[in-house]
Parts: structure tokens; C-alpha cells; sequence
């Protein structure tokens, strides 16, 4: 069974700031000391049947001010068939923007930028520099990760989002972590995820990945995992979902890299589907998405 990873970040202490994994900046996670070290290509440890066909860089912190520094620390240093994401400021001037558009694209493993929305969503989707920025993004056909948590999203929010996304079909957007599910299925809030996931669903430049959660709960359980697959595949359809593991966040909730994996595979979810849809979520869709030629992989 052959992975492509397409949400993984690796760390080098030695070069880059991470300024969020310093014990004395937020987010003030009692665990977070476990991730606070370097990580590298070879932490990616899968042993049989599993194997890792590559992967997709997701920035990390390494330089915000110079986000290219990360990407260039990256194609120096991996050798696996990768993509990366690189960080980008949406409230930055047009001119500023731009720019960084201009040195991040120079680099080969380039595919798409991240501006964490989270409890910002609705000011940043709102806000006119970051409405001008992403038009500008438009015109380079690259991807835009969204990262914000769907079960708290009210009407407004998931309104501004919509109409980002309807106003920009030349960007691929990507929804991060499922959006963030909530624990309790039976919750209003499990509704309103679903709702706010079935909105996003009908615009054709939308994705979903699945991972993250830890970040929902670092003791969530494989039965409330295939409770969330299903409700994704069904509102997305296979296609259009790919499944991730976050690491190293995903070592919060699992003994290794490889335990991860080892539970999303043998989930009811992944269980009960063909090999073809296996495929396709642990590999193909996200070599589609992510546009990497990679002969190895389904």
C-alpha cells in the first residue's frame, strides 16, 4: 500500500525560527515540547506493507519575513518525490505580494501558499488588501491551503469564504484537517460542519484533506475517525478527498509515523473500500491535486 503524504512538516532547528514552537510563544500546547525538535525527510519511517511515495510540504515557520528561504532549505535537503506550500501574507501590499509571489515561483516544488485563517477567517475574507491578494494569487493558477475550523463557522464566515473561492477558479483550494470536525456527532455543531463542508463541496475548485486530528483531540478514537471519513467522502466524494497525517503534530496522538498510518489504514473507513478508492485517497488524489509526476504511485 503505497502513501503520498500531502500535509507533512519537517524541521531543522539548526536553520530555520519556528517562532511557534519556542515554549514561550503560543499556541501554549502542554505537549508541545514533543514536536520541538528537528525533523527531517528520514523521520518518515514506514515499514511493509506501507510505503511512503512522497510527500507535500506544508510551511512550517522557517522564515516568515523570506517564506522562499523555507522552500530553498527543502529542495536542498529532500529526495523523495515532494511539492511545498510556502507561507504568504494576504494582508501585505499588492506590490509586497507580488514579490514574494515572484521568488517563491522560481523554485520548482512550488505549488500553492498558506495564510492560516483560524479565529481571523471572517476579518481576512472580509478585508479589501486581502480580497486585491487574492486575485493576484489568481492569475498564477497555484493552490491556497484554508485552514479554519468548520464547525464553528457561522453564516458570514462560510459566506465571505464561498464568494473568495467562486471569485478565484484559477486557484485549487484546499481544505485543511477535514475543518477541524468536532467530537460529538450527535452536536449541533457536527451539523454545522457538515452544512459548512456542503457548501464548500459545490464549487469545482475545492479539495478536502483529511488529518489533523489530533487537533480535534490528541485521544480520538479510529470509530469517531470513520465516522468523519464517511461524512467527507460522502459530501466530497473519493475523487476529491485526500488523507494526510500532519506530522510530527500527528506523533501528539500516535507512538511513530508509520502507527499513523498503520490506523488509517486498517480503519472500518478504509476497511470497507475498493483498492481502487484506497488508491486514490492514500495516493493518486493527491498526486492529482498537488500535480506531482511520481511513476512509483498508483
Amino acid at each position: 500500500m503505497k502513501i503520498f503524504d500531502p500535509h507533512i512538516h519537517l524541521f531543522d532547528l539548526t536553520q530555520g525560527d519556528y517562532h511557534w514552537l519556542k515554549s514561550q510563544n503560543p499556541p501554549f500546547w502542554s505537549d508541545k515540547a514533543l514536536i520541538n525538535n528537528s525533523f527531517s525527510e528520514q523521520s518518515l519511517v514506514l515499514q511493509p506493507p506501507l510505503t511512503l511515495a512522497g510527500f507535500v510540504h506544508i510551511e512550517a515557520g522557517f522564515n516568515n519575513d523570506e517564506p522562499w528561504q523555507e522552500i530553498n532549505y527543502l529542495e536542498q535537503s529532500c529526495n523523495k518525490p515532494f511539492a511545498s506550500v510556502a507561507n504568504i501574507d494576504l494582508l501585505a501590499t499588492s506590490e509586497r505580494f507580488i514579490e514574494t509571489l515572484n521568488k517563491l515561483i522560481s523554485y520548482q516544488s512550488l505549488v500553492g501558499v498558506r495564510h492560516i485563517l483560524d479565529e481571523q477567517a471572517h476579518a481576512i475574507l472580509t478585508n479589501e488588501q486581502a480580497l486585491i491578494n487574492f486575485k493576484n494569487l489568481n492569475k498564477y493558477a497555484l493552490i491556497f491551503e484554508v485552514q479554519l475550523p468548520l464547525a464553528d463557522t457561522n453564516k458570514a464566515t462560510r459566506e465571505a469564504l464561498v464568494k473568495v473561492i467562486h471569485d478565484n477558479p484559477n486557484t485549487q483550494f484546499v481544505i485543511n484537517h477535514s475543518g477541524f470536525p468536532p467530537m460529538d456527532i450527535s452536536s449541533k455543531h457536527w451539523q454545522q460542519w457538515l452544512e459548512n463542508l456542503a457548501s464548500l463541496a459545490e464549487l469545482t475548485n475545492t479539495v478536502i484533506k483529511c488529518s489533523g486530528w489530533e487537533m480535534c483531540s490528541r485521544n480520538y478514537n479510529e470509530q469517531w475517525l470513520s465516522q468523519c471519513l464517511e461524512g467527507v467522502v460522502d459530501i466530497f466524494g473519493i475523487k476529491r478527498v485526500m488523507l494526510a497525517s500532519n506530522f510530527p503534530l500527528c506523533l501528539f496522538s500516535q507512538q511513530s509515523y508509520h502507527d499513523y498510518w498503520h490506523t488509517i489504514a486498517n480503519s472500518t473507513f478504509i476497511s470497507l473500500c475498493s483498492t481502487q478508492q484506497k488508491n486514490a485517497l492514500l495516493c493518486g488524489n493527491a498526486l492529482k491535486w498537488y500535480k506531482v509526476k511520481n511513476n512509483e504511485c498508483c
